[in-house]
């Protein structure tokens, strides 16, 4: 299995068998400093961390010159300059990743209709109905590399396979630049050695209950009594890991791109402690998610919490409403109960609020009565003030000369996250 610096990686020849594939898997690598590079070549082989240089901020990618250290995405990058002091960090420029990924997107639609993008950099192409015209999945593969270096200048990986989660996995072991293939009839001797690590939709919590009684490989996973994995990681997960485990994953490639999820955070100056401001900036910050929702059309049935402490110990927490809104004082409350049911009292770096599982607006209907009404009204005549004179000119009154408890006033570096 690839490590995510290049170490372990395992490509196929050119003539590898693809009977029996259907789905690509193509994954840009190291996107975020593949671009970089790209507009500065001065930057090319050198370590480089993608993050704010202020310390404060997390690495949001690293080149792979800089993964062999140790860097992660997610990481401090204070902790990343230490393990690797030679690396330059480059703030981010999300603009120009997004112009980019439209590039890259534009060419795996070039070559099928059938393309679900997971993220900026990755999507998911299911090539069956255009072998035809281009060849076998794996020279659709190397087609679509190819165009990538060339119309684009950056690389990417591709795992071939029958299913999108074996595609995954290939796509990831086969990087930087390259294309592992897995045919059908190879699919279960593939997946039997890889660890449960690898598994797509296995996280650490999950993978750490599977290794303590002694579930570390799919094998192990296949091997293991259907009781002893729904005790690990609950009956839902378990039943979905003895179906992936034996190679079966009728998931279709979805080409619907309904946004999962709506969100904003806030990065503090300095590490707060006073819970009645963190309160109202968990209100702000729903009041910002939910004039996104509307804008779009939107609601959401989920609103989930992320809180990162002064150790950058990081808790996410999340409620299913009653009913689905895009009213902000009620996702606000939803954060704020969430918040409250923290028992934990250390500094806090960041707070964060999210709208997820978003459904169209009205999808549902109106019941006899209609709690939101007032509060609906209110906010509907704030998204028209601030159509009309600027964000900048309209905020609740509780939001205006905010301190952080102690006197001082707050500047939070905030940012949307879609």
């Amino acid at each position: 299995m690839g490590h995510g610096d290049g170490r372990g990686r395992l490509v196929s020849d050119a003539d590898a068998d693809d009977t029996g594939t259907r789905i690509l898997h193509v994954d840009m690598d190291a996107f975020y400093a593949a671009v970089e590079v790209l507009d500065d070549p001065s930057l090319r082989g050198l370590p480089l961390i993608i993050g704010a240089p202020d310390g404060r901020s997390v690495v949001s990618s690293a080149s792979y010159e800089a993964r062999r250290y140790g860097v992660r995405a997610a990481m401090p990058v204070s902790q990343a300059l230490r393990l690797c002091p030679s690396a330059r960090v480059v703030p981010p420029h999300f603009h120009r990743y997004q112009e980019v990924s439209r590039q890259v997107m534009a060419i795996f639609e070039s070559f099928t209709p059938l393309v679900e993008p997971l993220s900026v950099d990755e999507a998911f192409l299911d090539v069956q109905g255009v072998r035809r015209l281009w060849g076998s999945p794996s020279r659709i593969a190397e087609l679509i590399r190819e165009r990538v270096l060339d119309e684009v200048g950056i690389t990417c990986s591709v795992g071939v396979a029958a299913t999108k989660h074996v595609a995954k996995m290939a796509s990831t072991i086969a990087k930087p630049d390259g294309m592992l293939v897995v045919s059908g009839t190879d699919t279960l001797a593939f997946l039997a050695p890889r660890p449960v690590r690898a598994m797509w939709g296995v996280g650490p919590k999950a993978a750490e209950a599977l290794e303590a009684r002694g579930i570390r490989t799919v094998q192990d996973v296949r091997d293991a009594p259907r009781e002893m994995l729904d005790r690990a990681v609950g009956a839902a997960l378990g039943a979905r890991l003895a179906q992936l485990a034996m190679g079966e994953d009728p998931r279709a490639v979805d080409t619907e791109r309904v946004e999962k999820s709506i969100g904003h955070e806030e990065t503090f100056d300095t590490d707060i402690r006073d819970r009645e401001f963190l309160r109202a900036e968990l209100l702000r910050l729903a009041d910002r998610v939910a004039a996104r929702l509307r804008r779009a059309d939107w609601e959401t049935t989920t609103v989930a919490i992320k809180i990162r402490f002064d150790d950058f110990r990081t808790l996410n927490r999340s409620v299913t409403l009653s009913e689905p809104t895009a009213v902000g004082q009620r996702i606000g409350e939803a954060a704020q109960t969430l918040f409250s049911q923290i028992e934990r009292r250390d500094p806090i770096r960041l707070v964060g609020v999210r709208a997820e599982n978003l459904r169209p607006a009205g999808g549902g209907g109106m019941g006899l009565w209609d709690d939101d009404e007032d509060w609906r009204k209110v906010e509907g005549a704030v998204d028209e003030a601030v159509a009309r004179f600027g964000s900048a000119t309209i905020s609740r009154a509780r939001h205006i000369g905010r301190t952080d408890g102690r006197g001082a006033a707050q500047h939070p570096k905030a940012h949307g996250l879609d």
